[in-house]
């Protein structure tokens, strides 16, 4: 009963926040937007037909008409039926999203977790020399473009090597799966973990530094032990946000890069597609549901704010 209106209070709470973002998309897409009018049009339309298909795609309503209606089908989740090809929104996404989740995981979780790793071995020695190799490692990462490493890991494993498909998505068992799946996934890997690294280090670095952890090594605990025990369990919460707020990021925006020059049938590519071609109910549609994500994700990051860290009361998501 207390996580349900925990719940309810931070889904109230992100109402605003939802409002507001859909609100600056849909200005900017109404004023700055592709006009479709006269796509749909002969080359001299009439009055009466350019009145007629303005009426059709809506334009002649209130701009606070069209954003009301906006709202009604982020919340009944009908987005309509897409400019470009007339396939329903909804389907279309039921159609992409699983590929882009099964797309971005192995990355996404293998990019944290040797984050996390090397930010414990560099945290451990610090100041020495695995240290300053790690964090050398990880500025170099850092200063390389993610279009950059997906070009150059398309032509060493595609071109060069060709051990793995550079193109395409035709996944239809677990092996054709990890076919199609490591370059992407190596892709996204080299260039998250350098920040991830650098940051954890951070933090661990810190965290190293509390009186605990100097009493765990005067009592001759071993390295394996403090830095599970006192060092990485008392970091998670800091961690865990970073990973749980990275989430939106990497679904809008790596998806986007790594599906469109991998050409990958993700959400990703579909929402460029809908970019280029100007396929407002697509755009609406992915804007509006990436709001309400970042606000699960508020909810989720709290929860598992009490699963690392028991003090943590949800009615306030701080330590008691």
């Amino acid at each position: 009963m207390e996580f349900l209106h925990y719940s309810v209070r931070r889904i109230a709470g992100g109402i605003p926040l939802i409002l507001g973002v859909t609100l600056v998309s849909f200005v900017l897409m109404v004023y700055f937007g592709p006009d479709k009018t006269y796509e749909l049009l002969s080359k001299n339309p009439t009055a009466e037909e350019i009145a007629q298909v303005r009426a059709q795609l809506g334009y002649d309503r209130p701009f606070w008409v069209r954003y009301g209606i906006y709202i009604k089908e982020l919340a009944t989740l009908d987005f309509g039926y897409s400019d470009s090809t007339g396939e329903r929104v909804t389907s279309i996404l039921k159609r992409t999203i699983p590929v882009s989740l099964a797309l971005l995981a192995p990355g996404f979780v293998l990019g944290n977790l040797l984050g996390i790793v090397l930010g414990l071995v560099a945290a451990w020695h610090r100041g020495g020399w695995i240290d300053k190799t790690i964090m050398g490692i990880a500025v170099v990462g850092m200063s390389i473009s993610f279009l950059v490493v997906i070009i150059a890991f398309q032509v060493l494993f595609g071109v060069v090597l060709g051990w793995f498909p550079v193109r395409g998505w035709n996944v239809h068992d677990l092996g054709s799966y990890v076919h199609y799946v490591t370059v992407p996934t190596l892709a996204s890997v080299f260039v998250a973990l350098g920040y991830n690294t650098r940051f954890f280090r951070a933090v661990l670095v810190e965290e190293m530094q509390r009186d605990h952890v100097r009493t765990a090594r005067a009592f001759g605990a071993g390295a394996l032990e403090i830095l599970w025990k006192n060092v990485l369990m008392n970091a998670m919460i800091p961690i865990c946000t970073r990973i749980m707020f990275s989430i939106p990021l990497v679904v809008v925006s790596g998806s986007l890069l790594i599906e469109s020059y991998f050409g990958i049938p993700g959400v990703g590519k579909v929402t460029y597609d809908a970019i280029t071609s100007g396929d407002q109910p697509i755009l609406k549609a992915v804007v509006g549901l990436t709001a309400v994500l970042f606000v699960l994700i508020l909810i989720a990051n709290d929860v598992v704010y009490r699963a690392v860290d028991p003090r943590v009361d949800l009615t306030g998501a701080a330590p008691k």
